[in-house]
């Protein structure tokens, strides 16, 4: 069935108006019914494409890219999310779209590509995209190994081939899915990660370059400043600071030496959010020439500092 009309900001109507609606798998690592990652689930399906979450039952914060058999719960999932001794996976009783894992991210993601795609989209189905987050708080420098998010992001491109986005939001707000009204720094993360996928898709494919993903991070929001998705400009960034490795590709009048996701997203003049292109392997970042395939790609998509 397709999602009801949504109206939407313009600056997200314009993205999704240029990106053709596609299957996009969703996983994160703060829990399955946590208000960011249903947010964006919405957000996504709003934009006309074919969205399934496939997340932990439960907080799975720093769990990196571990990796177990999920085992039968006995208490309930995460905010009364799924009943006692309901096995190890499992979906919403209404909507075969969201689904949890009595595991951790990357466990969750697996699931979602060998068990969740197949029914829902049929044999044999996998995602176009993978899009992890947005994570509750953010993954900038020495977070980002230890990172579920950005775990299952680095999976789905090493193990499975298909491209990924991870997002993650400072503002840090532990939400359950249902919450009323649903807080701003939800709804502007949903919108914000939206336009970027959009973007990532409208570039056309391949949508990234062999082996890498891309870590966005958003700073703070409040409704006096930073409040709607016009007021941010993303800022094509490093995860490590210049000097762990470089030079970078060049970009904004020929530098080589992109800024670090940390001092952009902290930055306190504006509202930024970073964007590094990561390298899979190791999470930390790409080299040049995978930086400059997403130059040529989006380069119009981002502001210089």
């Amino acid at each position: 069935m397709r999602p009801a009309t949504v109206l939407l900001p313009a600056a997200l109507a314009a993205s999704s108006a240029a990106a053709q609606g596609v299957r996009i798998l969703q996983t994160n690592d703060d829990g399955w019914a946590e208000s960011y990652l249903r947010e964006m689930h919405s957000s996504l399906l709003a934009a006309g494409h074919d969205a399934l979450v496939s997340g932990p039952a439960e907080n799975q914060s720093g769990t990196s890219s571990r990796d177990a058999e999920p085992e039968p719960r006995t208490e309930p999932c995460q905010f009364d999310s799924c009943a006692a001794n309901s096995g190890p996976v499992g979906s919403n009783a209404t909507d075969p779209r969201l689904n949890w894992v009595n595991s951790f991210p990357v466990t969750s993601l697996k699931f979602g590509f060998d068990t969740f795609a197949p029914q829902v989209w049929g044999p044999g189905a996998v995602p176009d995209l993978v899009v992890t987050g947005p994570n509750i708080g953010s993954n900038l420098w020495l977070q980002v190994p230890f990172s579920g998010t950005i775990g299952a992001a680095a999976e789905s491109v090493k193990n499975h081939g298909v491209p990924a986005l991870a997002f993650s939001g400072l503002t840090a707000t532990h939400n359950r899915w249902d919450v009323s009204p649903v807080p701003l720094e939800s709804t502007l993360y949903a919108q914000l990660a939206t336009k970027l996928t959009n973007a990532v898709i409208a570039s056309g494919t391949p949508y990234l370059p062999e082996g890498v993903f891309l870590s966005t991070n958003f700073p703070k929001v409040s409704s006096s400043r930073c409040s709607k998705v016009d007021d941010f400009k993303f800022v094509l960034t490093r995860i490590n600071p210049f000097g762990f490795s470089g030079p970078d590709a060049p970009h904004c009048g020929g530098d080589t030496s992109l800024p670090t996701e940390t001092e952009v997203v902290l930055n306190p003049t504006g509202c930024f959010v970073s964007v590094s292109v990561a390298d899979a392997s190791d999470k930390t970042t790409a080299p040049a020439d995978k930086q400059a395939v997403v130059i040529e790609k989006l380069g119009d998509f981002f502001t210089c500092m």
